[in-house]
């Protein structure tokens, strides 16, 4: 247990004993001592904390890390007031000043002049031929799917995934980076392509902010990495999780039960389950409540960064705050 400056208690310890905790139904446990996160159980958590090694690097890094967050002049937070309101007011009361200033995007937008705009800052090369793909499609009948730049799975779960998309008779654009498939390359069977040759697009990267405001885009299947949830939120556009790593397992959890945008994919994935729940999320009545509240967050997140919005306000806040340290 330690005890910091500002009163607040951290509780550490490693939480399995072996690996059998990770498989016995013991990730389901209910965590009832983190403020604001009711409900909250030990598989949404992230995952460096999945470790039966108190030594392990991320897991060292991490507790080293929040052991060092009191001593900040400031907590800076890619996120806005109404997202996570409940978690924002818990850490306003164990540090000092913490400031939400997302979503990143939209404030960019309302200056007159971005210097960044012509800069970019993705990992990969973008295929941008995928935009006029897509300007042949109806508005939300295409299925999204992009697992981020550092994502990997097995080639089994890639053909399931893919199975599960031809199946569902759907529409897709699907970004398969080279490095996708653990160790070898990502190929797909010549069924496949032969099956999804007039409804699917394959590319390797793409400009996905572009892609996901797109109005032929009805739904994202996504690994849930925070930026890809943000800027789908930003889009008024519902998801289907599939978390690997990190926070993501969290941010599925908040997307799903707490947000109402989306619905978690088992991760030993069948072609049965993606091609049901594709279906659900394109033509459900599910999918349907989750695409309602998916654009009332976009709503949301445009007041929070229009000129008087709660993350237009931090932001000045922190600027000032910087200014005046000087």
């Amino acid at each position: 247990m330690i005890k910091n400056k500002f009163n607040f208690k951290l509780k550490i310890f490693c939480l399995f004993a072996d690996k059998s905790y990770l498989t016995n139904g013991y990730l389901d446990t209910v965590i009832d001592w983190i403020p604001s996160m009711k409900g909250i159980r030990l598989k949404d958590l992230p995952s460096p904390v999945r470790t039966i090694d108190p030594n392990d690097v991320i897991f060292k890094y991490v507790i080293e890390t929040v052991e060092r967050a009191p001593t900040a002049s400031g907590i800076v937070i890619q996120t806005f007031d109404a997202l996570e309101q409940e978690v924002l007011d818990a850490l306003l009361t164990m540090f000092p000043h913490v400031y939400a200033i997302g979503p990143l995007q939209p404030l960019l937008n309302h200056l007159p002049n971005d210097p960044l705009k012509s800069i970019g800052y993705s990992l990969w090369q973008e295929e941008t031929e995928c935009l006029r793909w897509l300007n042949s499609k109806a508005p939300n009948s295409v299925i999204y799917v992009n697992f981020g730049s550092i994502v990997v799975m097995t080639p089994t779960q890639l053909v399931e995934f893919g199975w599960g998309l031809a199946n569902s008779k759907y529409l897709f654009l699907w970004i398969i980076r080279p490095d996708l498939v653990v160790g070898e390359l990502a190929i797909l069977p010549p069924e496949f392509k032969l099956e999804t040759k007039e409804r699917g697009l394959i590319a390797s990267w793409c400009p996905q902010e572009e892609v996901l405001n797109h109005p032929s885009i009805g739904g994202f299947l996504t690994h849930s990495g925070w930026n890809s949830t943000i800027e789908s939120v930003c889009a008024g556009v519902p998801m289907l999780c599939w978390p690997f790593l990190g926070d993501q397992q969290t941010n599925c959890k908040y997307t799903c039960n707490e947000w109402g945008i989306g619905m978690e994919i088992d991760n030993d994935v069948k072609r049965e389950e993606v091609e049901k729940i594709v279906k659900e999320l394109m033509e459900g009545e599910k999918g349907k409540k989750m695409k309602k509240k998916a654009m009332e967050w976009k709503k949301l997140a445009e007041e929070a960064t229009e000129p008087l919005g709660s993350s237009s306000i931090n932001l000045n806040n922190l600027v000032n705050e910087v200014l005046l340290s000087k």
